[in-house]
């Protein structure tokens, strides 16, 4: 086996794919959340199934949506797709996004965004579903979180050493960051802001380096927080910014997840590769985003500490996610 330096100087044994995955049937995964799937001994990423390749009215594509499933039996190497997600409880063409997973006691835990119907445009009224499943292609609906607030998308978990759970998610009538607690992942305290700053969606909340942080999806990149005590969240800069030399890895990265393994993090997240920059779109005569506007893919990179803060490479890093279960 050949093995090749990083940057950093570490071995390079597995190098990230690039892009990591390309939705075959829509092209236009967003909004990631990877763990390892025990039933199907494989890495699974879910995602939000934009229905890029489809001509629609302005943003359209971004409802109607499913939850896609790419999955790696390969530690990471290569990825393809599975399908979706069978969440349906109510008639209609509806729409999901923003799926996050908690694997406790045996049983995995999903809660994603939902929207009754397809919309033309930004503006409907959302809610977060819960569902469990022992497999991750079974799913039993349990009903809408109730955190005392609508409008509520984009949620991250996370258990602390108590065994607190934690959810922060988006308003997204208000496009700020708040926050609720639960014992057991049915009953939650009602939600308040989070103590974070400014415009932003997709929050991704981990532990690593003897700190907890927080990413949330500025539109420009992805703005990072540091904690201590999950509480209080210290404003720091941002990664993803720009664009690298790598396929489809542009203008920047947004919505993303953070997997912890061992001594490594990486970061999964989407990119528009045809924009100038991740916000600007450009409608035709008929109110209409060009295809190469609207499609989207799956990029990873590590996460690293240096001088108190995180930062990312998105070149020339050992890119293995190991079988959880061996």
């Amino acid at each position: 086996m050949s093995v090749m330096l990083t940057l950093s100087g570490q071995a390079q044994l597995h190098k990230a794919p690039a892009p990591m995955f390309r939705d075959p049937v829509t092209d236009g995964a967003a909004d990631p959340v990877v763990f390892y799937n025990r039933a199907e001994k494989a890495w699974w990423a879910l995602y939000t199934q934009r229905r890029a390749n489809q001509e629609t009215a302005d943003v359209a594509y971004c409802y109607g949506n499913s939850i896609g499933i790419a999955e790696s039996v390969d530690n990471g190497a290569s990825w393809y797709y599975r399908g979706t997600l069978d969440l349906d409880f109510e008639r209609g063409h509806n729409t999901f996004w923003a799926p996050d997973v908690v694997y406790h006691k045996g049983t995995y835990h999903l809660f994603v965004t939902y929207i009754r119907g397809v919309w033309n445009h930004w503006g409907s009224k959302s809610t977060t579903i819960h569902y469990t499943s022992k497999n991750c292609w079974d799913w039993k609906y349990r009903g809408p979180v109730n955190f005392g607030e609508e409008n509520v998308i984009d949620i991250t978990l996370y258990q602390d050493e108590t065994g607190l759970w934690h959810a922060w998610y988006k308003k997204s009538d208000q496009s700020n960051i708040w926050t609720s607690e639960s014992r057991n992942l049915k009953h939650w305290t009602k939600g308040r802001p989070a103590e974070t700053e400014g415009a932003c969606e997709g929050p991704k909340v981990f532990r690593f380096a003897n700190y907890y942080w927080m990413l949330t999806d500025e539109w420009h990149g992805m703005r990072l927080y540091r904690s201590a005590d999950l509480k209080k969240w210290e404003r720091q800069g941002c990664i993803l910014e720009d664009a690298t030399s790598r396929p489809d890895d542009g203008p920047s990265g947004a919505h993303g997840d953070v997997v912890v393994v061992g001594d490594k993090a990486y970061i999964i997240y989407f990119t528009h590769p045809g924009r100038t920059t991740h916000p600007q779109v450009h409608m035709n005569g008929i109110g209409n985003i060009p295809y190469e506007e609207r499609r989207s893919s799956l990029e990873c990179g590590e996460l690293f500490f240096s001088n108190g803060t995180l930062k990312c490479r998105r070149a020339d890093f050992d890119f293995y996610l190991p079988n959880l279960d061996e």
